[in-house]
């Protein structure tokens, strides 16, 4: 599979259906999606950010670019110690790919060593990609390979992994992440819900690849799950403009003492229990019957505004006008969409996707 990122640096287990599939507008997907339709047998127009969010975008990346490579250095360091030198990274695509980069680029630093670096389909309902697990399985030790995300929300690709993994005999069900504000790993750079500015965008951070994708009629048995490559948009394309940002601040911090890192990052875990459990009662109070329907957690609540159709976003009060959640109000008052404060736990926002009548 074609992207923008550099050969060695990550390997994409992704079938090229560029002009295979037509993008469907926001609103008629999020129909299909509530009438039945997976989400996986569509593809969205990518959402082109107007010149004020790119300056929100800009202001983001100079800002939270170094909590973001502390985060991931403690995720790399906690990496080798737990999994020793010879780790396989396998990151989820789309959003895994750039955090697998530069854990890559990281242990390299750091530990002179140069970890191979895959990148793989997993769908919610659908599961993983069998075919890539097949490639993989195939070069490596099951007890290698290591699966890679950018955040967790409240935890489904965590579970899909862990019913879909029980196939392959050897493989763990653990997933490392930068962010886990819903408190279900310990590999993780931090459990704060912190700002990954690759959250803000869609593909132009993620290598010019679009999200994964599964029909039949284009997907056969022994193919990968395929992705579309956006090609016309390399001009705009600030994939490594955003791994740049992020590793100029590894080497500084390589150099600090361990103590001084951690005094850096914001605090361990930012509540007692787990986000799915707050979620529950956030469906309770807004009267949410499906809880798929609220999304959690800056990086969450960011992909609703950019790609389902959002009833309101919840904003902790604690962090109204912090800068961190700039791009998300500016998003909010792009498409209209009502900002409410409401007391938090484990998250800074939260997004819910609105409840179609027509589907």
């Amino acid at each position: 599979m074609r992207s923008s990122y550099r050969e060695e640096d990550v390997t994409l287990l992704l079938k090229d259906i560029t002009g295979l599939v037509k993008p469907q507008p926001t609103e008629e997907r999020e129909r299909l999606i509530q009438s039945g339709k997976h989400y996986s047998e569509m593809l969205p127009i990518e959402y082109v950010p107007t010149q004020k969010y790119m300056e929100v975008y800009k202001e983001a990346l100079e800002k939270y670019a170094r909590p973001t490579a502390v985060a991931v250095g403690k995720l790399s360091d906690k990496i080798i110690q737990v999994r020793g030198k010879d780790v396989v990274l396998v990151s989820l695509a789309r959003a895994g790919i750039p955090i697998g980069i530069l854990v890559k680029h990281y242990i390299g630093q750091k530990y002179q060593v140069d970890v191979p670096h895959y990148s793989i389909s997993i769908i919610k309902g659908r599961g993983i990609d069998d075919n890539a697990m097949k490639y993989l399985l195939e070069r490596y030790r099951p007890q290698q390979l290591l699966f890679l995300d950018g955040w967790i929300g409240k935890g489904a690709i965590l579970n899909e992994l862990q019913k879909d993994i029980e196939a392959y005999e050897g493989v763990s069900p653990d997933i490392a992440v930068v962010a886990d504000p819903a408190n279900v790993t310990e590999l993780c750079g931090t459990h704060d819900d912190i700002l990954i500015p690759s959250s803000c965008l869609n593909c132009t951070v993620s290598g010019l690849v679009s999200r994964t994708f599964l029909r039949d009629d284009i997907i056969g048995s022994d193919d990968f799950h395929g992705a579309v490559y956006y090609g016309e948009l390399a001009d705009s394309d600030l994939s490594y403009e955003f791994i740049d940002a992020i590793e100029r601040y590894f080497e500084i911090d390589n150099m600090l003492k361990e103590n001084c890192m951690m005094q850096s990052l914001p605090a361990g875990k930012s509540a007692s229990g787990y986000g799915v459990d707050e979620v529950r009662a956030l469906a309770e109070v807004f009267n949410v019957a499906d809880i798929n329907l609220i999304k959690p957690g800056i990086g969450e609540t960011t992909r609703v505004l950019l790609r389902r159709v959002p009833w309101k976003v919840l904003i902790d009060e604690k962090y109204r006008q912090n800068p961190e959640l700039n791009h998300i109000v500016r998003l909010a008052e792009e498409k209209n969409v009502p900002i409410e404060y409401y007391p938090l736990k484990h998250y800074k926002c939260c997004g819910i996707i609105k409840k179609l009548a027509e589907a």
